[in-house]
């Protein structure tokens, strides 16, 4: 199956696992980085989401 015509964010989890798993980092750090990670976008997204409604 090509990745071609997949959606962005299957292109990016690909890209993502192939350089994790290259670089043979251990699984608790990944997962571990991966909750940083995830926090850190999902505060930039409720800080955009915050200055865009006030915006008239």
């Amino acid at each position: 199956m090509s990745l071609e015509n997949a959606a962005d964010e299957i292109k990016l989890a690909v890209d993502l696992i192939m350089l994790l798993e290259q670089h043979a980092i251990p699984t608790d750090t990944v997962l571990k980085a991966l909750e940083i990670v995830e926090q850190d976008f999902l505060r930039k997204k409720e800080k955009t989401t915050r200055e865009q409604g006030t915006v008239i």
